[in-house]
């Protein structure tokens, strides 16, 4: 018997990227017991609706689960399934890493960010109306708690403790949003001033997106509100080279769900030629969390290692700006067989692959979300 761990195939190429993390799992030793359910598109089709209840049934049981993309419509359509599940299991940190894998492909191979955004409410609490029966005035409402602010807060300070991280930030636009960004503010200098041993700044987040793209390598841990959050994760992540390889992570209290940062893309869906890293970078911190080092140690290198190589990578990493001689683009699961095959040559002794740091940071002692 092994972990028990939900997963969640999701829309588009969802069901792909799952697979080749699944691929990546079968050679990495660690024995998972999955429990498959359905959300999105497909669940619609079949239960009528795009959460069934079964699915927070399981990751409720089960306590952790891995998921695929699942497709927002724009516009018109069903309500966001992510921001659901999020608001009904009160997953209320989610933790982007951006990581530039392997250098090449970025005009910022110094990449290791971290971003924590809140993502039970804000702007994203869902809470719209018609402002008029003819419908042509829309409202949203924007809720910031103090309770979820500090706990936010607090998580993004205690990561950084944990990892040995330079600095938090904290993103707010308390010039313009006194109450809701005024509140987020104040809770962040509330928060900071219970860590000494921790260097805190703040900016506004027009100014934070400036920053980041001029000089990114003196930001570290980013903490911010839901939306602000949405925004900066997306920005930092192609900072890093591109949502293909950006992993994202939501905590609980009790519960943890992996999921990338990309969309479910459905236009190349069941082509098998979506960049799978992303999702295998998701097992990877799924691994963490469940203790399971050495394997998510040998996951990390082994993406880095193909990554680097660029001998089997599908097309997004194969482009002219992402290598110096000419790839051949390789299909989703030909690049999960790749980074299986690496995972047993690991070397766990050599250095251990990663950005270089303008600033470095002590060795970090807790890995559960190391970078």
């Amino acid at each position: 018997m092994g972990y028990q761990v939900t997963l969640i195939p999701g829309d588009g190429i969802g069901p792909e990227v799952t697979a080749a993390a699944r691929t990546v799992a079968d050679a990495a030793g660690v024995s998972i017991d999955w429990t498959i359910v359905d959300a999105g598109e497909k669940a619609i089709e079949t239960r009528g609706t795009p959460l069934p209840d079964d699915v927070l049934e399981s990751i409720r049981r089960t306590k952790v689960a891995l998921k695929g993309p699942i497709t927002t419509p724009i516009g018109g359509g069903f309500r966001s399934v992510n921001v659901a599940l999020r608001q009904r299991l009160d997953l209320y940190a989610s933790v982007r890493p951006a990581r530039a894998i392997a250098g090449e492909g970025t005009r910022f191979p110094e990449t290791d960010l971290i971003v924590v955004r809140e993502a039970t409410e804000g702007l994203y609490s869902g809470v719209e109306s018609w402002g008029d029966p003819e419908h042509s005035r829309a409202e949203t409402m924007a809720i910031v708690t103090r309770k979820a602010s500090e706990r936010i807060c607090r998580f993004a300070f205690e990561l950084a403790r944990r990892e040995h991280r330079r600095k938090v930030t904290g993103v707010h636009k308390a010039n313009i949003m006194k109450n809701t960004g005024g509140l987020f503010q104040a809770v962040f200098r509330e928060v900071a001033a219970k860590y000494p041993d921790i260097p805190a700044d703040e900016r506004l987040v027009d100014n934070m997106c400036m920053q980041l793209v001029k000089k990114p390598d003196e930001y570290d841990v980013i903490v911010t509100t839901n939306l602000f959050g949405d925004i900066l994760s997306d920005l930092c992540a192609g900072l890093a080279g591109g949502l293909g390889i950006a992993p994202g992570a939501l905590y609980g209290e009790s519960l943890a769900v992996f999921e990338p940062v990309h969309g479910s893309a459905p236009k190349y869906a069941g082509l098998d030629k979506a960049d799978p890293v992303a999702e295998i970078l998701c097992l990877e911190l799924l691994y963490r969390h469940l203790g399971e080092r050495e394997a998510a140690e040998r996951v990390y290198r082994a993406v880095w290692a193909t990554v680097a190589e660029k001998k089997v990578v599908t097309y997004d990493l194969a482009l002219p700006g992402y290598t110096s001689r000419p790839v051949p683009a390789s299909t989703c699961s030909a690049m999960a067989r790749e980074i299986a095959r690496q995972i047993p040559n690991v070397d766990l002794d050599a250095p251990r692959p990663r950005p270089p740091r303008l600033s470095a940071a002590p060795p970090v002692q807790d890995e559960s979300l190391a970078s």
